[in-house]
């Protein structure tokens, strides 16, 4: 998988997740084998800049390369500006948001809300592409409603204004995250368009990631939802895709080192009354993957706000439920 000069490792990809891919997350799943992690979606508006949550997430330290940041917002000069901003920042890639749902960012005709005005897309990736250097990417959905799924002619589009890769999430806006994911739309925009096409949504295991990519004919697969709690699971389907072979799961004691690691990273980043409350999702997440585990004492973890505490209940819950396992 090649974006612009930069050969990935593995055909493995992030998806851009509010609330979720942050640095220390990010960092994670690069060492579990993600060829690329792409960054929470960056608001374009200037007045937005000086914010404590946009500095975090212009924070690359220790971030192996290449660095994707997402850029999100409806006016092309402010677009422009903001990837100019975020290469002089670091970044390697720069990620053009026009597939997120959500009705804030719809609302203000960004995002997924973009897909109804194909000429504003053309204006908006014409100019980011000429305001700086780097491989400029796109993710979209297939269309804002089933009556109108338009990503081949966005997809066109993009090629013809030098988009590097293109990313397709097979649900329109109108889906959200219901239902299962289409991957006959991703097989369209692939056959119709030469850059490389990556096939998004419901890949959650190595077998389906194996048959989207022999369906689709995509270069790539990303990964949002499915890594939540399971930041291994880009592992697995990295050595499925490489050879064929069905990895080992991780261990018992892997998963307890890089549970407890992933929390004591979150305090560091974040500082320790922030970074407890935004553990306890990615705790309960991990819970949710460990089977048999009884909720009423991770629900006990989530009214702890000190970090020692939080640190040593659930190293305490992971080692019982581990013990239990192997009695």
């Amino acid at each position: 998988m090649q974006i612009g000069p930069y050969r990935l490792s593995s055909p493995v990809i992030l998806a851009p997740m509010a609330g979720v891919t942050d640095l220390p997350f990010r960092r994670l799943c690069r060492q579990f084998g993600a060829g690329l992690a792409v960054s929470e979606m960056m608001a374009a508006k200037p007045a937005l800049q000086a914010t404590r949550k946009s500095m975090l997430r212009r924070d690359h330290r220790g971030e192996p390369g290449p660095i994707s940041v997402q850029i999100v917002g409806a006016d092309p000069r402010e677009m422009a500006e903001a990837a100019r901003r975020n290469a002089g920042l670091g970044a390697d890639i720069i990620d053009i948001n026009m597939g997120c749902p959500a009705k804030k960012v719809c609302n203000v005709a960004a995002g997924s809300a973009l897909l109804r005005d194909e000429k504003l897309v053309a204006s908006i990736l014409e100019a980011v592409v000429q305001a700086v250097p780097v491989p400029v990417t796109l993710k979209i959905r297939t269309g804002w409603d089933s009556a109108s799924r338009n990503a081949v002619t966005i997809g066109k589009i993009a090629e013809s204004a030098g988009i590097r890769a293109l990313t397709v999430h097979g649900r329109t806006r109108a889906c959200g995250f219901a239902g299962a994911a289409e991957y006959s739309t991703i097989t369209e925009v692939k056959n119709a368009i030469g850059i490389p096409v990556i096939a998004n949504g419901d890949v959650d295991s190595p077998g389906k990631a194996e048959a989207v990519l022999r369906s689709t004919g995509a270069d790539a697969v990303m990964i949002g939802r499915g890594a939540w709690g399971r930041p291994w699971l880009l592992r697995e389907i990295a050595a499925r895709l490489k050879d064929g072979r069905q990895p080992l799961p991780p261990t018992l004691d892997e998963i307890r080192r890089t549970v407890l690691g992933h929390l004591e990273a979150l305090y560091s980043f974040y500082g320790e009354v922030q970074g407890v409350r935004i553990a306890r999702k990615h705790i309960g997440w991990y819970a949710a993957r460990i089977p048999g585990l009884d909720d009423r004492p991770v629900r006990g973890i989530f009214s702890l706000d000190n970090a020692p505490q939080q640190l040593s209940a659930v190293d305490a819950l992971l080692k019982f439920q581990f013990e239990k396992t192997a009695a």
